[in-house]
C-alpha cells in the first residue's frame, strides 16, 4: 500500500532545510509515496494546515534559504492559543491519523528532537533530521546549516579585519551560540581572530586585555575578538553556579526567592554582555573598541554546497528508513554515512565544545587567546 509521509520544520530557520524537504519528497516520489507538508512547525499539524508537496512544489528549492513550509518554536504540549498555553498533543495525534500518515518527519535542532520524542511516546511513527547552525545536536558529527553559517561568520571576520587594521581598533564580533561555541570557534580560527570566547570556557577579562596589550607591544594596534553570544566571564559563571546551587538546596521560601532573584539578575546582565565587554576592553587597553553583532545574518541566504549535500544525503536516507519501517530515530551524519540513532539517545542532550577538542588545541597553538590562560 502507498505510504503517506508528513513533514515539518521546527525551531529557527536554517540553510539546507529546503534541500532536505526536496530530498525527502523526491526520494519518496520514486517509491510512489505521498508526502504532506505541515505549515509552521508543530503548530501546523496541531491546526491541520497541510500543503501537498508534489514535483512542482519541490522544483527549484534546492538553493533557496529558509523553509518553504515556514517554521515556529511552538511545542506540542505548550502552544499559545488565544493568549493561553494549551497542550495540543492530542490534536496532533488526531491529525496524524486523520491524514492517514505512516510517519511524521521532523526537521529541527535540540528542541525539535525533544518534542519529536514526546510524540513518539504517544504512539506516532517519527523520524527526525538534525538541523541547526549551532551544530549542537547530540550524536551526529554535524548538522546541516552549520557549514553555511560558518562561511558567513568567517566572511564577516575577514571583512572586519581591514577596518580594525585601518583604524587601530578592537572589533568584537558577536556570533550565535547560546550554549555551544562551535560557530564562534570555527569561524574565529578560519577568520584569524586574535581572541575567541566560548560558552564552554569561561574567560577572565584581564587575560583578554593582556593578550590584546601584548599584540600592541609588538606593533599590532588592532585585534579581532570573536565571541559566542552565550560566553561568560569566570566571575559570572561562578556566581551563576553558586545561585543555582543555592536554589537547589534552599529550604525556606525566602532563600528560594533570593536565589531566583540572583539568577534573574545574572540573566539580565548576560543580555548586554557583549556591549559591556567592549566598554571594558576599551578602558583596559586604551584602544578604541567597536562591536558588531551578526545576528540573523548567519541564518539566511543560499545554503553552501556542503549543506545541500548533507541535507540531501540525510533526506534520502530518511526515506530508506521509512521503507524499512525503522522509526523512532534521528538520521545522524557519522563518518560520511547516514546512521539511524534512537531518539532517546538524542533528546535532551547537547553537543558542546570539549575543552580538549582539536579545534581548541589548534586555536591555542596558533597563539589565539581563549581568555582562560
Amino acid at each position: 500500500m502507498t505510504k503517506h509521509i508528513g513533514i515539518l520544520t521546527a525551531g529557527g530557520d536554517s540553510p539546507g532545510l529546503n534541500a532536505a524537504i526536496r530530498s525527502v519528497g523526491k526520494s519518496a516520489a520514486s517509491y510512489d509515496m505521498q508526502i504532506l507538508g505541515f505549515r509552521d512547525g508543530f503548530r501546523g499539524i496541531a491546526e491541520n494546515r497541510v500543503q501537498r508537496l508534489d514535483g512542482e512544489t519541490l522544483s527549484g528549492i534546492l538553493t533557496t534559504g529558509g523553509t518553504i513550509l515556514g517554521t515556529s518554536r511552538d511545542k506540542p504540549h505548550k502552544m499559545m492559543i488565544g493568549g493561553k498555553l494549551h497542550d495540543m498533543t492530542d490534536a496532533i495525534v488526531e491529525n496524524y491519523h486523520a491524514n492517514h500518515l505512516d510517519v511524521l518527519v521532523c526537521l529541527g535542532g535540540g528542541g525539535t528532537q525533544k518534542n519529536a520524542l514526546r510524540l513518539m511516546e504517544k504512539g506516532l511513527n517519527i523520524i527526525t533530521l538534525p538541523k541547526t547552525i549551532d551544530n549542537d545536536v547530540a550524536m551526529t558529527d554535524v548538522t546541516f546549516g552549520f557549514d553555511t553559517a560558518l562561511g558567513i561568520a568567517t566572511d564577516a571576520i575577514d571583512r572586519l579585519h581591514s577596518t580594525a587594521h585601518s583604524h587601530h581598533r578592537i572589533i568584537i564580533v558577536e556570533i550565535m551560540g547560546h550554549r555551544a561555541g562551535w560557530l564562534a570557534l570555527g569561524s574565529g580560527i578560519a577568520g584569524g581572530a586574535d581572541v575567541i570566547l566560548l560558552p564552554e570556557i569561561p574567560y577572565d577579562i584581564d587575560l583578554v586585555a593582556e593578550a590584546i596589550r601584548k599584540r600592541a607591544q609588538k606593533g599590532k594596534n588592532f585585534s579581532i575578538v570573536a565571541i559566542a553570544e552565550g560566553s561568560v566571564t569566570k566571575d559570572h559563571h561562578d556566581a551563576y553556579e553558586k545561585a543555582l546551587s543555592a536554589k537547589e538546596y534552599a529550604t525556606s521560601k525566602e532563600d528560594k526567592k533570593a536565589a531566583k532573584d540572583k539568577l534573574d539578575e545574572l540573566a539580565k546582565q548576560q543580555r548586554n554582555h557583549t556591549m559591556h565587554l567592549g566598554t571594558q576592553l576599551e578602558a583596559l587597553t586604551g584602544l578604541e573598541t567597536r562591536v558588531t553583532i551578526l545576528g540573523y545574518l548567519q541564518r539566511g541566504g543560499t545554503p553552501s554546497a556542503a549543506d545541500r549535500l548533507l541535507a540531501t544525503q540525510l533526506g534520502s536516507a530518511c526515506v530508506n528508513l521509512i521503507i524499512k519501517e525503522q522509526y523512532g530515530v534521528m538520521v545522524a551524519a557519522r563518518n560520511n554515512e547516514a546512521i539511524p540513532v534512537p531518539l532517546q539517545e538524542v533528546a535532551g542532550r547537547k553537543k558542546l565544545v570539549p575543552p580538549d577538542h582539536p579545534w581548541v588545541e589548534t586555536a591555542r597553538h596558533v597563539g589565539t587567546s581563549l581568555g582562560d590562560l
